[in-house]
């Protein structure tokens, strides 16, 4: 489970003015679940997403996943508890000098798993998200999906109990969007890891969530469910969203 409890995040602007990315925000997403975070560009999405592994430190509030309070743990600390939570990335952030084997290697390599046990979980991780034909190519020899993909399996390979994923269908196609989603849907059923989603498609939502927060410039406007690609919004905003899809 991830729990937010009261977080916020502003930043100064260039004038010494005060922006406010996130304002106090509470929120549960339950163990198992798929989430998204949904709302027009500014919204505070990605903010948000970035406070749950405090890639973003909040200026108020706590964070805690898995039972852990993140918000009170020293940097120490949370390097190694980080290791639970996988983050897929918009642009991939592949290392290009690295093979896709290698690629997906290097978090555990980090982690100082030992060698033998390194090679098993990179194989079978290539295998979930159907890329063993691909382990030794480099990412410039790789599609947009196929890059995704590769960051999802990196995201996968410390066995997390969590995976954030930053817009992760927003530089693919379609057909490729709906291969990337259905990863992660596998990944989500056969190892029951909640997986956070940030978005601004409510394709996505439909597709893939079984629930999703409604942001708009920095506010926490609902929650809404979503049952057979349904969702019923409240809020005006999340009313235009679905009519806009």
């Amino acid at each position: 489970m991830i729990i937010l409890d009261h977080v916020s995040k502003h930043y100064q602007t260039r004038d010494n003015k005060d922006f406010v990315a996130v304002e106090p925000t509470s929120l549960e997403i339950k163990q198992g679940e798929i989430f998204g975070l949904m709302g027009y560009s500014g919204a505070g999405k990605s903010t948000l997403l970035r406070l749950i592994n405090l890639l973003e430190r909040p200026d108020t509030g706590t964070v805690s996943v898995c039972g852990q309070e993140l918000t009170a743990l020293n940097a120490t600390q949370l390097r190694h508890t980080r290791q639970n939570i996988g983050m897929v990335f918009q642009q991939f952030n592949l290392l290009s000098n690295r093979t896709v084997a290698e690629n997906v290697a290097f978090p555990l390599e980090i982690a100082k798993w030992p060698s033998k046990k390194i090679q098993a979980r990179v194989e079978e991780c290539l295998e979930i998200v159907d890329l063993q034909d691909r382990a030794n190519h480099y990412p410039s020899q790789l599609s947009g999906g196929q890059k995704q993909r590769v960051g999802i399996a990196r995201a996968l390979a410390p066995q997390p109990q969590v995976i954030l994923a930053d817009e992760p269908t927003s530089a693919l196609d379609p057909a490729t969007t709906r291969s990337v989603l259905k990863c992660l849907e596998d990944i989500n059923r056969r190892f029951n890891v909640t997986i956070v989603i940030v978005t601004h498609e409510m394709s996505v939502i439909r597709r893939l969530c079984d629930r999703a927060a409604l942001l708009d410039k920095g506010r926490l406007l609902e929650i809404v469910e979503v049952h057979g690609n349904q969702i019923h919004a409240q809020s005006k905003i999340g009313q235009e969203l679905i009519r806009e899809d």
